[in-house]
Formats: C-alpha cells, structure tokens, sequence
C-alpha cells in the first residue's frame, strides 16, 4: 500500500496510471483541436469576433446540458460513459477533418464553411457536458480516498502537461502539414485514449438514489454546492477570474496582427500558461497547498490579474511570454486548491452533479471569457479589452478578501489530516 504522505502515492496504483494515459491523449486532442479551429477561423475572418463566436457555440450546450449530464452521471457507470464521451470527439474530429478537405473547401463559400466548423464545436459543447463530470467522479472509484488530494494533483498535472504540449504542437504542425493533416493528429490521440480506456474495468455505481426523478437530483445538487461556503467560493472566485481574464481567446489576434510572430510564436504563446501551471502542479506533489487555502487561492488569481494586464500592455513578444507564463503559475495554484476543496468535500453519491455545477461555474466560464473577450475586443480595441479583463479580475479579488473572511480563512489542513487517519 502507498504510503499516504507520499508525493506520489496516485502513482503507485495501476489504474490511475492507465486513467492519466487516457487524460494526456484527450487533452492533448481537445487543446490542439480548439487551436486549430481558432486559427482557421481568424484567418477565415480576420474579425476577433469571430474567436468570441466559437466560444459562445461551445459554451450554449455545455452549460445548458450541465446539469443534466450530472444528473446522468451520478445514475450510471464511469468507465463506459468516458468510452461515449471519447467517441463523440472522434467523431466530431473526423467532420472537422472532412470539411477542412481542400475539394470541401473549395466547394463551400465562407460563410457555409464557418456554420459547418460552429456546427461540430456546438456538438463538442454536448460531448464536454459529461465529459468533466465523468472523469471527476472516476478518479475517486480508481484511488483510495486517503490518495484524493495527491491523484487531484497529479490529474491537473497531466491535464496541464497535454495543455503544454498540445497547443505547442498545433502551432507548429500549422506551419509543417497545415491546418487539414494537423486534424488528422487529433484522430490518433483519440484512438489512443479509447484503447487506453478499456483497460480500465466498468465501476459499482455508488449512489444509492438510482431512478431519483431527475428534478429532485438537480435540486439535490444545487443546494449542495450552494450550502458549501468553500466549494462556492472557490469556483465562484475562478470563475469571475476566468470570464474577464481569457486574454488567450485573442491570441490568435495578439501573434497575427500585434506582435507579429506566425503560427509558432502562438503556439508558443499558447502554451506558455500550460507551461507554467504544470511546475506549479509537479511541485505541488512535494508542496501540497491545503494550508491556508483561502489565502493562497486570492493570491494566486490576484497575481493572475495583474499578469493579464502586462500581457495586455506589451508589445515584446518574450515580455509576452514571460506575462503568460506566470499567470499560468498562479492559476496552477488555483486549480489544485479548488480540486482539492472539491475532492475532500464533495460526498461519492453527489460527484457527477457538483462537477456539473463546477462546469458552469469555471469550465464554461472560459468559452464565455473568449465570447466576452471578442466582445470587447470589437468595441474597445484588442489591448483595451485585455487590460480592462485583468483590471476586473483584481477587483473582484477584492470584494471577495473583503466580503467574505471565511473564505479568507479557509485551511483545509485538519480534513487532509483526517482522511490520512481514516482512509
């Protein structure tokens, strides 16, 4: 048995390396196909709008159906839901491919090709519903509870590790094979990830509600999250942070049109904050952050704030770089106290649903930054619109220190404690 103060003591458990393999193909496949759609549209349209729209088509479907996939998720089981859920990329993967055909593309004028690429990303917006909530309620099947906060930590790592390589990789095989043999990539990866996938062997449902009417589970959850000061104020904080710093949904417009740089230096650009986060999450494992959580978190995105506001101001593309790589930094901080207030708090039966909320609150709140950042952008100018998304970061850090000293005083040090006791 692995020992518990063990900086990797997920790792020692066969199944939550097979799950880890399964997440870096995913996400290595889902940040290179977001990439690769930002790039072709910008140079459809040459209009930031236009990056705004295909995070408002993902974001429809992914908060509208959010809480019913939590709901799904929470009556059935895991493993073969992730299956579906790897399919639908694939299968969205394969139209993109289809339609970025040169004799596609020559047949279809602008317009039909956008509504065509808009089209997949609404379906993807579906398929990420159950896709967060999936996974969440996976892990804590595979590892022991006692292991929560170290396999939380490791999966963010390897979310951020693809998250790294995935956009890197986009922006170069732009350049090498284009646009239409990149998407051929993100086939493979999904491939991989299902093959990976059946490895790991179906899971017992454990709630004990099954067959609850489905409003009666919404309203079940809801209050839940809602009761949990610290679960609502973690994602409340990150989503508000998320919406009006998502200076990466302008990237595209910052490598094109501002600092000049081509297809690798955004893609450069892009994984810098992956970059950055996932030092921050290997080093986390050593340096676990659940003392003085609350403190640490409004740092942490009070940091990030600032960062999107130099980001916004330079014109130096490795001043740009740098700027990105720390907010990067501090949103790893971030990420794992906030999975790790959701790990510890969140009860087994509940897992899919409190996901579900988690979604909408953070998830979906990237895909409303980059509709609010194409926004603003159009009506404020790309700079304007950036620094004004991390001055509104840094003031809703400072309603929260002020409105809310319990959060303030969150220290999740005696629950880590407990479990290490108790597993």
């Amino acid at each position: 048995m692995a020992r518990t103060t063990d900086p990797y003591a997920a790792l020692r458990y066969r199944e939550f390396n097979i799950f880890l393999g399964v997440r870096l193909a995913m996400v290595l496949a889902w940040t290179m196909q977001f990439i690769l759609i930002e790039w072709l549209v910008y140079s459809l349209t040459k209009d930031p709008l236009s990056l705004g729209i295909i995070g408002l088509m993902e974001v429809i479907p992914s908060v509208g159906m959010a809480l019913f996939a939590g709901h799904i998720v929470d009556q059935r089981e895991k493993r073969n839901l992730l299956v579906y859920c790897i399919l639908g990329y694939t299968v969205i993967s394969l139209g993109l491919f289809i339609f970025s055909l040169p004799a596609v593309e020559s047949a279809l004028d602008q317009s039909h090709q956008l509504s065509a690429i808009y089209g997949l990303v609404f379906l993807g917006g579906l398929v990420r519903s159950f896709l967060g909530p999936t996974i969440f309620s996976l892990v804590a099947l595979i590892v022991p509870k006692k292991v929560y906060p170290n396999a939380a930590t490791w999966s963010s790592s390897t979310w951020q590790l693809a998250a790294v390589l995935g956009p890197a990789l986009a922006g170069f095989s732009i350049g090498w094979i284009g646009v239409h043999w990149s998407l051929l990539l993100i086939l493979g990866f999904s491939l991989i990830a299902l093959v990976l996938l059946f490895q790991i062997p179906r899971k017992p449902i454990l709630n004990p509600k099954i067959g609850e009417p489905v409003f009666q589970s919404l309203k079940d959850g809801l209050q839940f999250v809602f009761r949990n000061k610290a679960i609502l104020g973690a994602l409340t904080l990150d989503m508000v942070a998320v919406l009006f710093g998502g200076a990466v949904a302008l990237l595209p417009v910052f490598a094109q049109d501002i600092l000049h740089v081509g297809s690798e230096g955004f893609g450069i650009l892009r994984a810098a904050p992956a970059v950055g986060a996932a030092l921050t999450m290997v080093g986390s494992t050593r340096f676990p952050l659940h003392r003085n959580a609350g403190k640490k978190l409004l740092w942490a995105v009070f940091a990030f704030g600032l960062c999107i506001i130099v980001f916004g101001l330079s014109t130096w593309f490795w001043v740009s770089v740098l700027a990105l790589f720390i907010s990067g930094a501090v949103d790893g901080v971030s990420m794992v106290i906030r999975q790790t207030i959701l790990q510890l708090k969140t009860p087994d039966n509940m897992r899919g649903r409190v996901a579900s909320v988690n979604s909408i609150f953070v998830g979906s709140s990237n895909e409303l930054g980059a509709f609010e950042s194409g926004v603003t952008a159009r009506l404020m100018g790309t700079v304007t619109a950036v620094v004004f998304g991390g001055v509104m970061t840094l003031l809703t850090v400072g309603a929260m220190a002020h409105f809310s000293p319990r959060f303030r005083r969150l220290d999740l040090s005696d629950e880590v404690e407990l479990d290490l006791e108790n597993p």
